[in-house]
């Protein structure tokens, strides 16, 4: 089942960082990005955070399920998102310990 574009707004309202917090539609689903850096996904209407030992500290009481058949886990945020300032906060913990995108390398003419 896709994601509703209501709810993904919803999430990025909850974040409130409309500068460097965007997402892509990705085959019906939704993928949460800081500054260029993948940091969730929303599907099935429902949020997935990248797990990072610095979040799962934060979170303390951790539900990991996959987004999607055959997906890593991530963390199920969904208890907490009513809470705008835990929400936001556990985003800025959680891309400061990923790592950098790597640059997209140029295309060959053939």
């Amino acid at each position: 089942m896709a994601s509703d574009q209501k709810f993904v707004d919803y999430i990025l309202e909850q974040i409130d960082i409309p500068t460097q917090v965007t997402c892509k539609k990705m085959f019906g689903e939704y993928g949460l990005y800081f500054d260029h850096k993948l940091f969730g996904l929303v599907c099935d209407n429902k949020l997935f955070i990248k797990p990072t030992p610095s979040g799962r500290k934060f979170i303390e009481e951790i539900i990991e399920a996959p987004p999607y058949p055959g997906a890593k886990p991530g963390f199920l945020i969904s208890d907490k998102l009513d809470d705008r300032d835990w929400l936001k906060k556990l985003v800025r913990i959680t891309v400061k310990e990923l790592p950098e995108p790597k640059p997209k390398q140029k295309k060959k003419d053939r």
